[in-house]
């Protein structure tokens, strides 16, 4: 007698695979849901595989236009940056996994979600987290954190002997050296050597940017226009290339960044759960946008909007890495970023060369910048005399404190 249908997040890896099957053993009906996020993958190979294993059906789901305009655009324009460096790659894809998770296992009554994510990570949590706030009756079977399947495999070896006995083909998997995520956003490399933060990560790690010797000796120039802080439309200077459109835009910033080796990073950062871990990164379109945005509200923000934005970013970047996507606060927090950007529009002209995306112009029809303000040649629309009183009613605490400290010094040496 069945136990009941479950929707497992599925990749087709050994992990996931070994899941499907261990499930249906257990008695489930289990249906595999593959999300496509733009990450490189057989996902016809994949689903043959999971229906070979014994998946009762398959769903593969193309998120990623849904991804690039939902998720990585408004994230990218709240600057959220988590502990100062990560463009976030893997935690701002999994709210629209699990969203689309849940909205399958409502179509097919099932009363049960999955994932292969372990009890060490950030996933369990960004998954769990999303699947409960979307669907606050669901039961969550997260594997890794079950009795029944720790006592049946102990470790590595254990899968590998069950995927022989059922004959699960693993061959790719038992190759790979590093844990892997990829998605249209970033691609991350964890374990092996790289779990050592002292060992120096390989130039062959790095699949997703140009090889270092590859990177071309000519810088290329394009114009990234931006609406309401949101990319529009990007033009290449060097070549006449033009993308608008979400998705195409951001794989065509991918594909440039790529070329020239931008968007690398390798860092060790804090996980939720309260263990540190090392990420090598490669975030190629993401860190074209970053900076283009970024300075395109140097011309075009307020400056105590700005610094209260700036505040709130790195609150808005931990609920994305902890997995609070769906929750108040962040909601919250957005409609602020919303109201923030509505005069984020211009041009930024970025040149693009061995790894860095430099800004070197920009220009907007509601720009804040007074050139008469702020020129060193002319007089106009400021009266500089007027400084004197600004500085010195601003210098009244400094003073104060000044003259406070020194009697309380020369009272001291007295009384000494």
């Amino acid at each position: 007698m069945s136990k009941g249908k479950i929707v497992l997040a599925y990749s087709g890896g050994l992990d996931t695979s070994i899941i499907l099957k261990w499930f249906i053993e257990e008695g489930y009906e289990v249906i595999a849901y593959i999300a496509d996020v733009g990450q490189e993958e057989d996902f016809e190979s994949a689903k043959e595989k999971a229906e070979k294993i014994g998946a009762s059906k398959v769903y593969i789901e193309d998120l990623r236009e849904e991804f690039v305009r939902d998720y990585i655009y408004p994230a990218f324009k709240s600057q959220a940056v988590y502990e100062g460096r990560y463009l976030l790659g893997t935690a701002i894809a999994r709210p629209i996994i699990a969203k689309r998770q849940i909205e399958i296992a409502e179509k097919e009554g099932a009363e049960y979600v999955g994932h292969g994510a372990t009890g060490k990570g950030n996933d369990q949590v960004r998954f769990e987290l999303s699947y409960y706030a979307l669907k606050p009756d669901v039961t969550v079977l997260a594997p890794w954190k079950m009795d029944s399947f720790l006592n049946r495999f102990k470790g590595r070896s254990d899968m590998l002997n069950y995927a022989d006995q059922h004959g699960i083909p693993v061959t790719a998997t038992r190759k790979k050296p590093y844990s892997e995520d990829d998605n249209l956003l970033h691609i991350s490399h964890e374990a092996g050597i790289l779990e050592d933060p002292g060992a120096v990560c390989e130039e062959d790690v790095y699949s997703r940017t140009s090889t270092m010797k590859d990177w071309p000796d000519e810088p290329e120039l394009i114009e990234l226009s931006f609406k309401d802080g949101i990319p529009v439309k990007v033009v290449n200077k060097s070549n006449g290339t033009e993308k608008t459109g979400a998705l195409d835009i951001f794989m065509y910033l991918n594909e440039l960044g790529t070329r020239h080796g931008i968007g690398r990073l390798d860092m060790v950062e804090n996980r939720f759960v309260g263990i540190k871990s090392r990420g090598v990164y490669e975030t190629p379109g993401g860190a074209i946008l970053h900076n283009a945005h970024r300075d395109l509200e140097g011309l075009t923000m307020d400056r105590e909007t700005m610094r209260l934005r700036d505040m709130l970013s790195t609150e808005v970047a931990r609920l994305i890495y902890n997995g609070f996507w769906f929750s108040p606060e962040f909601e919250a927090l957005m409609a602020f970023m919303d109201k923030a950007q509505e005069m984020i529009d211009g041009t930024v002209t970025v040149q693009l060369f061995k790894g860095c995306a430099y800004p070197v112009a920009r220009t907007s029809p509601v720009a804040l910048y007074d050139p008469q303000q702020s020129s060193m040649d002319e007089e106009g629309g400021y009266d500089q005399k007027d400084a004197e009183g600004f500085i010195k009613i601003n210098a009244v605490r400094l003073r104060n404190h000044a003259l406070i400290t020194k009697k309380a010094k020369t009272g001291n040496r007295k009384a000494a």
